[in-house]
């Protein structure tokens, strides 16, 4: 009783799952769904986890009003609770602005310090303007916006910050620590899923006396790490210092997958992300690039190990891009249960897990079947719950082995199969969505025709139409497809009617918002692409749109195609396609034309 209590005073704050993409135990294929209410605890669930907002310290003004009083007695030292112990850019902790405190020096502190110090040269700070695109209006784009975050130096002449610090970048400027200038920077490649960015400056006067970071080993519990960055809350470089609290796969809200995470009690504010984590080495053991938002928490960190940073880069340089991390194109179930692992045939000295269900579009689907028992992966085999050796009393789950691999490598797996074990090897591709989480820098495709505006549906085009909330606010329909659908086809898409732009035409259809297109005259629509080859080439008398909660759409298609010119005009879209889909269509109306001349030709050859 006394649990539920609300306290007096304030209303208590609601997790805000605003940089949310997607439940990662639904979508992400490696993670068992449906997971029990102790591991998916509403303090500390993934949509508590958010990414930090850089723009923030852009928009931050002085308060109004009477300026603070300094107090009188400059001796005395303020009550209170005492300051995050944090450095600045001289190696000397900065304290509050008109305050004068005393802090005893701290011998362990000390000593790291002098060994991070050397590397913070290296750390940069990172401006970038952003202009994303408008998926609500997928003709235009928003209004750009400015954002600071922070970044390192590496061998190579290159930079690494986070992918979230230059999304829909339209101009990267770093800055070195004590330097006034700011240097035009050149993106090399974004990794989506990591949230990991690599940066390079084609100046040669950025280069001078930059020393490229380190890196270290992964490191293990309670070991002390260094956070370095530009965070808000001041102009110049700033420390925080913390301990290594958990290592385990973690979600990573930017790219919507699992992957290897370290959880830290290091302060990480507005402005760290992509800057370094070092240890007490000076060697650079992660970058800082989410934390957990929540009343009932403090100082929860995460920080990208230097696994997932050596696989970013070494993919990078392998294939001249980025090509991303593989995964297992199943979902899975636990065996935990031994009339359960009786009932597949298992014997007492075999574990794994049951596939759920597979990929249509993955590899895996060519030689595994639903109901296989995955009993290991590279020759490690697999636990009733999923998990396989990681260190020293510790385990970690079977996804980590998949990481480590690069896409198209091959990796062996051994299944339980009507009490047979099979040994296949299979192609390690990356993961296909019906619903994609990012648009990965792409412009939102679209089609319009007698004001009826088609496009297809995305997290982004979600997150535009719904807001941060869109999880609660979407149709369920679409939300159904978002959590639990799987394409059939590496190509499908799911299209909808985004609006209508009223008109005298579509009279009846105004209030159709968000449905999905199931057929066009009778032939099922595959994609946006197939819609508007289909709608372009048609001669019929009609073009009828079959809806989804059994909803049509009729009108004459000669008047259709000539209204849409008038209706574009009024709305000022310059034009009724996205350039994605303007060469096909001329590549389907040439084809059209060929086949009319055809008969000519055969004539003239007669």
């Amino acid at each position: 009783m006394g649990d539920n209590k609300r306290k007096r005073g304030r209303k208590p704050k609601t997790p805000s799952p605003e940089t949310l993409d997607t439940p990662s135990t639904a979508l992400t294929t490696t993670v068992a769904t449906n997971p029990s209410p102790s591991i998916m605890d509403d303090d500390f669930s993934v949509g508590n986890v958010e990414l930090i907002d850089n723009s923030a310290s852009s928009h931050l003004g002085r308060r109004r009003g009477r300026p603070k009083k300094l107090p009188t007695n400059p001796d005395k030292p303020p009550t209170g609770r005492r300051p995050a112990r944090t450095v600045d850019s001289n190696g000397a902790v900065p304290v509050d602005v008109g305050v004068a405190t005393a802090i005893d020096a701290d011998p362990i502190w000390e000593s790291i310090s002098a060994r991070v110090l050397p590397s913070m040269d290296s750390v940069v700070k990172v401006f970038c303007v952003h202009t994303e695109p408008n998926f609500s209006l997928p003709w235009q784009r928003k209004r750009q916006y400015s954002s600071s975050s922070s970044g390192f130096v590496i061998s190579g002449k290159r930079v690494l910050t986070n992918a979230h610090s230059v999304e829909h970048y339209t101009q990267v400027k770093l800055k070195k620590r004590g330097s006034d200038t700011k240097y035009l920077a050149t993106v090399l490649a974004i990794g989506t899923e990591c949230d990991i960015a690599m940066l390079t400056v084609d100046d040669d006067e950025f280069w001078q006396g930059m020393s490229p970071v380190e890196f270290g080993d992964l490191p293990t519990l309670q070991d002390a790490v260094t956070v370095v960055g530009y965070p808000i809350g001041g102009d110049t470089i700033s420390v925080t210092s913390g301990v290594v609290s958990r290592i385990e796969i973690l979600s990573y809200v930017h790219g919507s997958t699992e992957l290897l995470g370290l959880q830290i009690d290091a302060a990480i504010n507005s402005g760290n992300s992509g800057g370094p984590a070092f240890n007490g080495k000076g060697n650079c053991v992660g970058i800082a690039f989410q934390s957990l938002k929540h009343e009932d928490v403090e100082n929860i960190g995460y920080v990208i190990p230097t696994p997932v940073i050596t696989h970013f880069i070494q993919d990078y340089e392998k294939n001249k891009g980025y090509t991303g991390f593989p995964i297992l194109g199943v979902e899975w179930q636990k065996m935990e249960n031994p009339d359960l692992r009786m009932a597949m045939g298992m014997k007492s000295n075999q574990k794994g897990v049951r596939i759920r269900r597979i990929d249509p579009t993955s590899p895996e689907s060519k030689v595994l079947k639903p109901s296989d028992v995955i009993l290991s992966f590279d020759g490690v085999d697999i636990a009733n719950d999923g998990t396989v050796p990681f260190r020293h009393g510790e385990r970690i789950g079977f996804s980590y082995l998949i990481s480590q691999k690069y896409t198209g490598d091959d990796a062996a797996i051994k299944v339980l199969r009507n009490s047979n074990v099979l040994k296949f090897n299979i192609k390690l591709d990356g993961h296909r969505r019906l619903i994609p989480a990012h648009s990965k820098g792409k412009p939102p495709s679209y089609y319009i025709i007698a004001g009826f505006v088609f496009s297809t549906v995305s997290v982004p085009y979600l997150r535009s139409e719904y807001g941060k909330d869109y999880e609660y606010e979407a149709p369920v329909k679409i939300l159904d497809k978002l959590l639990y659908a799987m394409p059939q086809s590496p190509d499908e898409q799911l299209v909808v009617i985004s609006q209508v732009l009223v008109a005298d035409i579509n009279i009846g259809y105004e209030e159709i918002v968000n449905t999905q297109v199931v057929a066009f005259n009778g032939k099922p629509v595959k994609n946006l692409k197939s819609l508007a080859a289909m709608v372009e080439s048609c001669d019929d008398e009609y073009l009828k749109f079959d809806l989804d909660y059994e909803q049509i759409v009729v009108l004459r298609t000669e008047t259709a195609k000539a209204a849409t010119l008038d209706i574009l005009a009024t709305h000022c879209i310059p034009s009724a396609m996205s350039d994605d889909l303007k060469m096909l269509i001329l590549v389907v109306c040439t084809n059209a034309l060929l086949e009319m001349m055809s008969p000519l030709f055969e004539k003239d050859d007669r």
